[in-house]
């Protein structure tokens, strides 16, 4: 492989996008971090504005972009650069940050990367640029994605588009995994502004009504305790677990186990893979964590589309991020649930029953989430933009 070509996936992180020029045929130059344990895995989210001095458009863009919310936190996205068309990303799939055992047929990875997209272009619209976007320009790839391009962004020129004001809240999203305040309701009309940001081919549901809620948070606890079950599945969430700051910032991605109160356990081997495995401590903790936040949910909100396809999954996953942004306006907290609409044989039973509560009409359910208020969450450690760009 020639160095124009190489996937920049480097573990040392990045410098400032401000200083990051592009090199020769396109490349991004990056400064050199010698120790990737010294990487700061929140920096994306600060060096995003901060990259409002880059002078390519598109890596102004995509900084923003790779804040998106995605299944399990892989960061599917690889942006390739062309050096022959200036004005031009092609997205592509990192195949080897799917989900195979939970997410067989890369659904979920392609509303992770549509997502991706949408916050793209809003970036792009804050400084005037539009930004056209072909999805699978050679075709949809079935019943996996491969090598092909998801999707082709093409810039266009300052002023052809007008900033959305959802783009203010995109510092702030956040996916928040708490117990929700259940003292405070969700009122209908929060329901309705966020479905009015929802469009063609997607279709918005939400409900607070009790009995409702009841149903699909009974559905979606027996999905989970299904998939904790499950040896492989479990497994696929365990191995991507990274555990402590310093395995947090080797590799930013998949499920960050660090913090306070846990750096020391890290640190005495307490906490560890194998203590994330039915029996385990860990394990136990994780059963403990998620009942009763689960239980503490008053409102869900989903999407659907009449049928599934690529091009559907990546609509849904532009709207997901929409339903994101305009539910951090409202000061409302967005958890998405994926384990009743995964495709998994041993989930078969819930799935059918989700779809039976919140599509009757056959249509397939391809995001939900629970709604409500809840303190304030850090943000989701990400890899560095560079990282995620190859320069063709």
């Amino acid at each position: 492989m020639t160095p124009s070509r190489r996937l920049l996936l480097r573990a040392a992180g990045a410098g400032a996008l401000s200083v990051l020029p592009l090199g020769r045929g396109g490349q991004v130059v990056r400064a050199a971090t010698p120790d990737p344990l010294a990487r700061d895995p929140l920096a994306p989210w600060a060096n995003a504005p901060a990259a409002a001095a880059h002078p390519d458009p598109r890596i102004r863009a995509l900084s923003w972009a790779v804040l998106a919310p995605n299944p399990h936190n892989r960061q599917p996205w690889l942006a390739e650069l062309p050096a022959a068309a200036p004005d031009t990303v092609v997205l592509r799939c990192d195949l080897d940050r799917r989900l195979p055992v939970t997410d067989p047929f890369d659904r979920q990875i392609t509303i992770g990367l549509g997502a991706f997209v949408e916050l793209c272009r809003h970036a792009a619209a804050e400084e005037g640029r539009a930004v056209t976007v072909t999805p699978f320009p050679e075709g949809e790839p079935q019943p996996r994605l491969d090598g092909r391009p998801v999707a082709l962004l093409r810039f266009g020129p300052p002023g052809s588009a007008t900033s959305d004001p959802l783009f203010r809240a995109a510092p702030a999203r956040r996916s928040a995994k708490r117990p929700y305040d259940m003292a405070r309701p969700v009122a209908p009309e929060a329901l309705a502004a966020l479905g009015a940001v929802v469009g063609d081919p997607v279709r918005f549901g939400g409900t607070v009504a009790p009995d409702r809620v009841a149903r699909i948070r009974d559905i979606a606890w027996r999905s989970w305790q299904i998939e904790a079950a499950t040896e492989a599945a479990h497994l696929e969430s365990v191995n991507r677990m990274r555990f402590g700051r310093a395995g947090v910032a080797a590799s930013p991605d998949g499920i960050s186990v660090w913090g306070p109160g846990i750096e020391e356990g890290v640190a005495a081997g307490q906490i560890t893979r194998e203590t994330m495995l039915p029996g385990g401590p860990g394990y136990r903790v994780m059963v403990e964590r998620y009942t009763p936040m689960l239980a503490a949910t008053p409102a869900y909100v989903w999407l659907l589309t009449a049928g599934g396809g690529r091009g559907a999954e990546l609509a849904a996953g532009r709207d997901w991020l929409r339903v994101n942004l305009a539910a951090t306006a409202a000061g409302l907290s967005v958890h998405p649930l994926s384990q009743a609409l995964q495709e998994f044989p041993e989930v078969a039973g819930p799935y059918a029953e989700m779809h039976a509560a919140l599509a009757p009409d056959g249509a397939k359910v391809q995001m939900l989430a629970r709604l409500g208020y809840a303190p304030a969450v850090p943000p989701t450690p990400r890899w560095p933009v560079d990282t995620r760009i190859r320069a063709v």
